[in-house]
């Protein structure tokens, strides 16, 4: 194809997905694409200027507003920002600023996290809000100021009301957990689920009914204003201290940077960063500091040449699913799992994505040849976002939960009040094998140099058919092995034996029993101290336990009067494998009745160390920070549970505060 022609299928394409993306909120293709997609273009009409025209996606910013919103014109406007995607993108950022500065004036930055949010202006006169509208084309945007007025984070007044008329801009958004609440909410509706927070925080502020935004958790960052000389600031780190001093949010995690290598070293930083955030970013915005120097810079059609953005790897891509596999877990659920075309992901390889169960799939209208959107949730887990129906051919065909299970061709159940299918067979191999793995697992008895390949192997030559058979293995079994030799079979004997007498909690953990993870386990040892006292309490006895549900009351019991459950503790003990049972149970330990929690990196312990030294003092380790948590111990970069810890007024311990508490007590 010849290149004016490429140049029209690209304007045209990228016309339809900014429609589809800024004015629809329903995105065909992944961030990544477009700007794949838009780079083509800027490469095309670099070489051939003549052939750029008003209206080419180049020369204009987002898109058209809303008919059914007054159309608001913004008195300077709303720029975009070219992107970077790369060091040499920024160092070649850093040449052009320096071709129009006198050779001694070598800028300094300013870095901002890039929010993936909704652009948004605030006009305030006398201090109070007056106005609020979208960025729209960047000339005209949507008077959203109902709406605006109903983000609790945006001030109604300013602090101070000396600046006659203050334009501010900045960026809405959705935190993560916002988003996963609100999809649960529009799943069980069975409305469309948004396929990100930016989409989720655009939908939320397009409500015509400002009620129905003011029950959506979005949040407000400010950036910047639309005439920093109003404000007397000589530069960008001097303005966003006057706006927070206005009472105006700003983000914690902006850098002054002396130079280029300052701001590549904070971008690889933030890449690092924004895992633990409670909201996405996808990149950082890299602006010249000195408003002086902004000023001679000047702009260019569509975006100012003092600023720039980075971008992550994208961490959406779209790819179709080939076929679906079933995967039946340790507790019997079938789990479909999408077979997709291999598609990279923010640098990774993914081919694999679950889709949950069959309600989900349901609900998400997914089909076997389906056009998907996938993304790592969280950059780790691959799922798919939502299907493509637009790219159906009629080659599709329905995904359809078996009868049968897959693996030992058990009937399948579906047990009332549950999404998930089970295969309720207990001599199924899938369980079995899995059960093994968890229990050789870190969030089961942790015995190193068995990890699931290993455990694989060992179930596969049937070595290992119940788990007493683990504490049987013998060095001269495995030396033999594929992959083995007498170090590797000598090591993990010696981890088996060391094993054989695990806490309570630990021993609990690691049975795999259905609803009892690691925080009902140390209830559970908290409460009965032993397993002889627990294999003789009844459902009525664990639902009075606080923190304890019903459903893991009657789980528990029903395991543990299972006649092969009771033969297989027969088994561990003829093997010398038992939990230890809790000293002193009547002793007044220094955490009794606090229950913590660990958030941020931590220095001096590892992770099952600092949980290790709160039950050796009597306390309990919880999940997440609810009302019940009475202390949260912090390291570093510790994330959202501290400001959410905060708020409900929980006590705060730094690591060595933490350590130095338990010294003091242990020294008397």
């Amino acid at each position: 194809m010849d290149s004016r022609k490429r140049l029209e299928e690209l304007r045209h394409l990228l016309a339809e997905h900014s429609h589809r993306y800024y004015v629809l909120d329903n995105p065909l293709i992944a961030d990544g694409e477009y700007d794949r997609l838009f780079q083509e273009l800027l490469e095309i009409e670099g070489k051939h200027p003549e052939w750029i025209v008003p209206d080419s996606p180049s020369q204009r910013v987002g898109d058209v507003p809303l008919d059914k919103f007054v159309q608001v014109a913004h008195r300077l406007p709303m720029l975009s920002l070219e992107n970077a995607f790369d060091d040499q993108d920024l160092f070649d950022f850093e040449d052009r600023l320096l071709r129009f500065l006198l050779q001694d004036e070598a800028p300094e930055y300013i870095a901002e996290p890039k929010l993936d949010g909704l652009a948004v202006e605030l006009v305030y006169e006398e201090g109070f809000l007056v106005l609020g509208s979208t960025r729209g084309n960047g000339e005209v945007g949507e008077d959203i100021t109902a709406q605006l007025r109903t983000v609790s984070s945006i001030p109604l007044r300013l602090r101070r009301e000396d600046v006659p008329r203050l334009e501010v801009r900045g960026e809405v958004f959705m935190n993560r957990e916002g988003l996963v609440e609100l999809n649960r909410q529009r799943a069980e509706a069975g409305e469309a689920l948004f396929a990100n927070p930016r989409n989720a925080a655009a939908g939320s502020l397009r409500q015509l009914d400002p009620a129905i935004t003011a029950q959506r958790p979005l949040r407000f960052f400010v950036y910047g204003v639309s005439e920093p000389s109003v404000t007397g600031c000589r530069n960008q780190l001097e303005l966003l201290q006057f706006l927070a001093d206005l009472g105006l949010p700003v983000n914690s995690h902006i850098r002054l940077c002396p130079d280029m290598a300052a701001v590549i070293n904070h971008f690889s930083a933030l890449a690092v960063l924004r895992h633990e955030l409670p909201y996405e970013i996808d990149g950082m915005v890299v602006k010249v500091n000195d408003f002086s120097l902004q000023t001679r810079l000047g702009s260019k059609a569509r975006a100012p040449r003092w600023a720039i953005a980075c971008k992550f790897p994208a961490i959406q891509a779209t790819t179709r699913i080939m076929t679906v596999e079933f995967q039946v877990g340790r507790t019997g659920a079938v789990t479909p799992v999408a077979i997709l075309e291999p598609v990279d992901v923010g640098g990774v390889v993914v081919s694999r994505a679950t889709l949950h169960n069959g309600a989900e799939i349901k609900r998400k209208d997914l089909h076997q040849g389906d056009t998907v959107l996938v993304q790592r949730a969280g950059d780790v887990i691959p799922e798919i976002v939502k299907a493509v129906p637009e790219k159906r051919d009629g080659s599709e065909q329905p995904i359809v939960m078996p009868e049968f299970c897959p693996v030992c061709s058990h009937p399948l159940v579906k047990p009332e009040g549950e999404a998930v299918t089970r295969c309720l067979n207990p001599h199924c191999p899938a369980q079995r094998l899995r059960s093994f793995v968890h229990f050789c697992s870190k969030a089961g008895l942790d015995i190193e140099g068995l990890g699931k390949k290993s455990v694989e192997q060992l179930f596969e030559l049937e070595l290992i058919q119940d788990l007493p058979d683990i504490f049987l293995l013998k060095k001269e079994d495995l030396a033999s092995l594929e992959g083995w030799g007498e170090k590797s079979a000598e090591n993990v004997v010696a981890a088996v034996n060391a094993a054989k007498t695990p806490s309570l909690s630990r021993f609990l953990a690691a049975l795999g029993i259905r609803y009892v993870g690691e925080v009902t386990a140390s209830l559970l040892e908290r409460t009965f101290h032993n397993l002889e006292s627990l294999l003789e309490v009844t459902v009525d006895d664990l639902v009075e336990i606080e923190g304890l549900g019903e459903q893991a009351a009657h789980s528990t019991v029903e395991y543990l009067s299972d006649s092969s459950v009771q033969e297989m503790f027969a088994r561990f003990r003829a093997a010398g494998v038992w939990p230890q049972s809790v000293t002193s149970p009547n002793e007044r330990l220094l955490l009794s009745g606090e229950v913590l929690l660990f958030t941020g990196s931590l220095k001096k312990l590892s992770r099952s160390e600092a949980k290790k030294l709160v039950k050796d003092n009597g306390g309990q380790i919880a999940s997440g920070v609810t009302k019940k948590l009475t202390c949260l111990v912090v390291g570093e970069k510790p994330g959202s549970k501290l400001k959410k810890a905060q708020e409900l007024g929980k006590k705060i311990l730094t690591e060595d505060a933490f350590l130095h508490m338990l010294e003091s007590v242990q020294s008397v």
